[in-house]
């Protein structure tokens, strides 16, 4: 691994970015809780986006052109992940009848809570893959290696990908539109560890009703979030593991930024998911390429600026599509 995870000014900018932005977002811009507009959305989304490109600068300053295109092509793999995974943050609140005002709190803790997931995600599967090298392991046991260096991870993880990218065309997450996310598994963990009121109560968390304490459905959603977003991470894990296998700061860091900026691209783009109908194509290409990278990885190198310009070709290709053919029935909101 290069210097680049271990450049203390590098790490301590994103750091201090990250903290920045969170306490303003939460502790001054929305301190109250309120209905996000359209308008402010935007601005939020066009901050997140810019911050996390004049990132990409600065790992092109210290790092090359090479680690730049590493970060740009998980960044945008992984936005294109989040938009598919917008529409079931949509039914969900509509499932549990979310008020408007308090979806913005529900959206923030989860995303925290994906924060630290995706730190262990992320750090535990580069130390995974680091010691999954077959010569490596034919080495420990005095055994002559072979001429091409396989991982026996990462090519699970292309194997993957490629049945994920083929299952999921056409599909997107439309399926989940009848599921019953009371008996998902975060519902049932809150209910099974504490008394849930049937009404909300603000954006509260708990609330006390006849002398009793009792968490209210928020909490319950804001699980729900988050362990949908665990599921969620099960593709794009493994798949930005295919453009920086042995870099956790490029994948950490390209992943937190498109996870922060998901929060206002949801209430920016909620009431227009429509317009991405054809976007599930484009993800299962992308997943399937990516998987194909993956398996063909220790015969055959794809460059990163290669994989960048499939990813990004394939995704304005989709949102092209969708605008241009798009389905007659929106779905439900």
């Amino acid at each position: 691994m290069d210097n680049l995870l271990y450049h203390p000014g590098l790490i301590a900018s994103f750091g201090v970015l990250v903290l920045i932005m969170l306490a303003l977002d939460l502790g001054v811009f929305n301190k109250k809780s309120h209905v996000i507009s359209s308008k402010e959305a935007m601005w939020w989304s066009i901050a997140w986006i810019g911050l996390s490109m004049a990132f990409s600068g600065a790992i092109y300053h210290f790092a090359g052109f090479e680690k730049f295109t590493q970060y740009q092509s998980a960044y945008w793999i992984e936005k294109a992940l989040s938009v598919d995974n917008l529409f079931v943050f949509i039914l969900v609140f509509s499932f549990f009848r979310v008020p408007r005002e308090v979806q913005h709190k529900v959206l923030f803790w989860g995303i925290l809570g994906a924060l630290f997931f995706r730190a262990i995600f992320i750090f535990a599967g580069v130390a995974l893959i680091e010691a999954t090298y077959l010569n490596k392991i034919l080495g420990y046991f005095g055994q002559e290696g072979f001429k091409y260096d396989i991982n026996i991870v990462l090519f699970i993880f292309g194997i993957f990908l490629l049945y994920a990218g083929i299952k999921s065309w056409g599909g997107g997450s439309h399926d989940d539109e009848d599921k019953d996310y009371s008996q998902s598994p975060g519902a049932r963990l809150i209910h099974r560890f504490f008394k849930v009121s049937k009404n909300f109560d603000g954006d509260k968390f708990f609330t006390v009703q006849n002398g009793v304490k009792m968490a209210t459905p928020l909490l319950v959603v804001v699980t729900v979030i988050e362990f949908s977003d665990l599921l969620f991470a099960v593709d794009s894990i493994p798949a930005i593991f295919a453009i920086a296998p042995d870099d956790p700061f490029i994948l950490y860091t390209s992943n937190i930024f498109a996870i922060l900026g998901l929060r206002s691209l949801y209430f920016l783009l909620a009431n227009f998911m429509y317009m991405f109908s054809r976007l599930s194509y484009g993800l299962a290409i992308i997943l399937a390429f990516i998987g194909f990278k993956m398996v063909i990885g220790p015969f055959y190198h794809i460059e990163s600026s290669h994989s960048l310009i499939v990813v990004v070709g394939v995704l304005v290709a989709s949102v092209i599509a969708s605008i241009m053919f798009p389905v007659k029935t929106a779905p439900k909101s």
